[in-house]
Order: C-alpha cells, then sequence, then structure tokens
C-alpha cells in the first residue's frame, strides 16, 4: 500500500476551484484583493526568474498586457506594475480587449495603480490597434471560468498576438482560449494558488509553474486525483545532518552498468549517485573502465566486471553482487547497460531472486524483467521504453496494486504508485539531452539507498530535485550551450532554494 505524499497539493477541476476559492475567500473584498495582490506579485518574480533562460530582463523592456474583465487581468497589471517598479526603463502597453468599461471592481483597481504608478510609461492599445515587437506579453484576458468558444472578434485579436515577436509569452491560470486553434500560446503558464486540470494536457499552455500564495490545502476527500509536487520535498536533505553519524548512516548504493558501447552513462550516474548524499557508492562496470572511471569519481568503489566478446558485462559476473548484497542497501541497473541476451538474461535472473529495493533504468527497463521478483522497484521510462515495457497499458493500471513506483520521463514529468499520481512541474526542455536520464538514475539510486522503505519518497524526490537543477542551470546559461553534466553544478544551489521557498 502506498502513502500520500504531505508535500503535494491537488489538481482541481475547474468546478472545484471555484467552491474552493468561494470558501476561502468569500465574506470581504479586502481578502480577495490581498490574494490578487499576492499573485499578481508572485507572477512578476516567477517571470523575472524564468527570463533567465533567455539572459534576463534588459533595461527598457517593453510589456504587453491583455486583460479582459476579471481577476486574471488585475493579476497582470499588477505583476506589470511590479516589473515596472524594479526596471524604471521598462514600458507597458496594455490591451482592454472586451472594453475598459466592463472591468470588475478589483481589476479597475488594479488598473488605476498601473496607471497612476506608470504614468508616461503605461500606453493604451485597442484590440484593433497595430502591436509591435515585445519583450513579455501577460496573458489576463480569460480564466477557468471561460466557456468556448472563443467569439470571432477575440480569436482574430489572439491570432493577432500570437503572430507578434515576443521573448516570452504567459498566461495566468489557463491560456485564454484554451485549446481554440486561435488560442493564446503561452510559453509559461503561471497557476495562482491552485492547478487546475486542463492546464496540464493543453498543448498551448507551454510550461507551468505554480504560485504558492500559502493557501491551506485540507482538501482530504473533497478533491481526487493527481497532485503535484512542491519544492519543501527536499528540504529535509539541506537540514542539519545529526552530529553523531558516519557514512553507514546514509546507505550504501550498488550501482550496475556501462558497457564499451555505451561507457560515459555509468560515469554520469556514479557522479550523480554521489551528489546524493548517499553515504557509500559501489560501481560495477566493464573492467576495462575501471582505471579511468576510478579516476574520474575517486570517491567511489570501482569493482570491474568480466566482459563480453562486445563489451558488455558477462554471465560470470553476476557472483560479484551476491558476494556484496549484504552491505548493500539499494541497487541501482541499467544505465550504458546495453541489450546483449547475456547481459540481460543475468539482470532478469538477479532481479527475480532479489531481496533488496533496486531502481531499473534504461536497458534493464525490459517486458521479462520489470515484473520479476518480489523486492520493490522503481522504474524510469521514457516514452519509448515506456511503449516497450507497458503493452497498452496506462501507467495507472500498470502500478495499481503493484510494488512498483513508475518515473514517466517526458516534457511533465509524472511519478505512479499505486493509486496515487504525481506531477513534477520543474525541468524543461533543457533536459531534452543524452545523459540526463542517467543523471536521474543515479540521483534517485542514491536517495533510494538512504530510505530504502521510502521508494515513492525516494522518486519524488528526485524528480523535484533534477527539475529544480536544470531550472538553475538553465538561468544561468540557457538551455542550448550546456552539457548535462553541468547540473551536477546545480544540485547543491536547488536545496538551498528549496529551503528559501518554506514559509
Amino acid at each position: 500500500m502506498t502513502h500520500r505524499l504531505a508535500e503535494s497539493v491537488p489538481v482541481f477541476s475547474s468546478e472545484e476551484a471555484r467552491a474552493y476559492e468561494s470558501r476561502l475567500l468569500r465574506g470581504e473584498e479586502g481578502r480577495e484583493w490581498h490574494a490578487i495582490s499576492a499573485a499578481g506579485l508572485g507572477i512578476a518574480e516567477a517571470v523575472l526568474s524564468d527570463f533567465g533562460e533567455l539572459g534576463g530582463f534588459g533595461p527598457s523592456i517593453r510589456i504587453l498586457v491583455i486583460v479582459g474583465k476579471g481577476h486574471n487581468g488585475a493579476d497582470a497589471m499588477i505583476a506589470a506594475r511590479e516589473l515596472l517598479r524594479r526596471f524604471p526603463g521598462a514600458k507597458s502597453e496594455v490591451c482592454f480587449v472586451l472594453g475598459q468599461r466592463h472591468l470588475r471592481p478589483l481589476a479597475q483597481r488594479a488598473w488605476l495603480e498601473l496607471a497612476q504608478f506608470g504614468l508616461d510609461r503605461v500606453v493604451l492599445r485597442g484590440p484593433g490597434d497595430a502591436l509591435g515587437r515585445y519583450d513579455l506579453c501577460l496573458d489576463g484576458l480569460f480564466g477557468f471560468q471561460f466557456r468556448p468558444p472563443l467569439d470571432r472578434e477575440t480569436a482574430s485579436f489572439l491570432a493577432h498576438v500570437n503572430r507578434q515577436e515576443i521573448r516570452l509569452r504567459a498566461a495566468i491560470d489557463l491560456p485564454s482560449g484554451l485549446d481554440d486553434p486561435s488560442a493564446f500560446r503561452a510559453d509559461f503558464t503561471y497557476a495562482t494558488a491552485l492547478v487546475k486540470h486542463p492546464v496540464l494536457s493543453l498543448p498551448n499552455a507551454g510550461r507551468v509553474r505554480l504560485i504558492d500564495l500559502g493557501w491551506p490545502m485540507d482538501t482530504e476527500g473533497t478533491v481526487a486525483g493527481p497532485r503535484v509536487l512542491r519544492p519543501d520535498i527536499l528540504s529535509p536533505l539541506a537540514q542539519l545532518r545529526p552530529a553523531a553519524v558516519d557514512k553507514r548512516s546514509f546507505g550504501h548504493l550498488g550501482l550496475v552498468g556501462g558497457s564499451l558501447q555505451y561507457p560515459g552513462a555509468v560515469l554520469i550516474a556514479v557522479r550523480s549517485a554521489l551528489k546524493s548524499g548517499v553515504g557509500l557508492v559501489t560501481a560495477f562496470v566493464p573492467e576495462s573502465l575501471v582505471p579511468a572511471f576510478a579516476a574520474a569519481a575517486p570517491e567511489a568503489m570501482w569493482v570491474g566486471w568480466p566482459e563480453t566478446p562486445k563489451g558488455g558485462l558477462s554471465l560470470e559476473g553476476a557472483h560479484l553482487l551476491h558476494e556484496r548484497t549484504e552491505r548493500i542497501t539499494a541497487w541501482a541497473i541499467g544505465p550504458g547497460l546495453g541489450r546483449e541476451p547475456e547481459t540481460l538474461a543475468w539482470v532478469k535472473d538477479f532481479v527475480c531472486s532479489g531481496t533488496k529495493p533496486m531502481i531499473l533504468d534504461a536497458d534493464a527497463l525490459q517486458p521479462d524483467i520489470v515484473r520479476e521478483g518480489s523486492a520493490a522497484r522503481i522504474l524510469t521510462p521514457h516514452a519509448g521504453e515506456w511503449d516497450r515495457i507497458s503493452r497498452g497499458r496506462s501507467p495507472e493500471s500498470w502500478t495499481k496494486g503493484s510494488n512498483a513506483v513508475l518515473i514517466a520521463k517526458g516534457p511533465m514529468t509524472s511519478v505512479y504508485a499505486g493509486n496515487e499520481h504525481y506531477y513534477s512541474l520543474h525541468g524543461g526542455p533543457v533536459l531534452a539531452r543524452g545523459g540526463s536520464g542517467d543523471l536521474l538514475a543515479g540521483l534517485v539510486g542514491g536517495l533510494l539507498a538512504r530510505e530504502p522503505d521510502d521508494s515513492l519518497r525516494a522518486a519524488a524526490r528526485g524528480v523535484v530535485w533534477h527539475g529544480m537543477a536544470a531550472d538553475l542551470l538553465a538561468r544561468h546559461h540557457g538551455q542550448t550551450a550546456v552539457s548535462v553534466t553541468q547540473l551536477l553544478d546545480y544540485l547543491a544551489p536547488a536545496l538551498r532554494e528549496s529551503l528559501e521557498r518554506i514559509d
């Protein structure tokens, strides 16, 4: 039986979100205004962070704000006001797509504050006016109460916006128009306080960020289904360790992989595992690779494995695992392993007889291996590997009733365990390169060795940590001219950032 991770928040349907906000904010206008103000400031902060992937804001940035009637438009205008405050050379153009006279009271208040603050730096644009080039577009036109279809005039306006040269397109809560062909195309969607179901599946939502407003999320029994992992799942890793500990207090990972065809993958995994906080790492690799690898990562204990004629791990080396299994607290098998039949034969036998928790990655993810044995396990397939092992089943049905935790890697990585489903909103296109999965496997393997009785938490922590490090890497160096191993340098800063997000 799996347990629910407390460091997560539910994903709401539009109806659930409406009911929840009504219960929380009803009674006084001041409470609503406080929430809108906090959301707008949070959006501004998140935009500044994400704009780091483009090199950061310049001194004379141009912002386009598109506004509807209600709270989303108010959020957008408060965010724009904050950006103008921080960057005196910035200018903002505001377009009331549905007409200024239709603004609701709090949206009208946000507009007056923006106009008074910006003075000659805020310009009004009509829906039919020509638009130009912008650094940022804030989409506050429609919220989650929007019901399709778009009317012809609004669809034409959004199509016009989509054609403009805009460096970063940010939607608030949901991209206006949802999945209409003319809907706003966002690079990022900032979910304020609550994540709503549609945003996780819309191809035009871009990358989703949660703006945490500190609202109570005691929704047990009222909101079922998937949840979103919070960064504070990492905070225990950033705390002081007890004084009376030694290396054996933090687990011992046995990591098995590598071949002459794919030598680098296992080294990446080992280097990542060493950063996980695990006490000991023993790496089993082809014997010809040991001298170079030991020089590259001397903190690990390297065990040379007899090789097949093609440079894989031969069947005769399987005894090396059994001789050391008593000292190992968790196993990670697969990075760079290759698919030689002889290699996969001993992997299957070991998985079948193993009693320690394990993570199976890369070529260890074979249909006749992943279901073998009774030991708890974490599987880390990308889309192609999932097609190979799932045989057409959904992740939910595959993990239900099993002892497996599934990390489904992709543009938005998910973690499945029993009846539980978690999304991680961290990471992005910077991870779309060879080696990022090997790094994740080593990281999760080390966390599993530290807490061998909680494979779900190890998987969730690893995914969030990996993704947060990727975000920091992209913000410092962009998405293109980087390498996967640079992620290792951002694992420690990601832990510090998880502490900073605790209220």
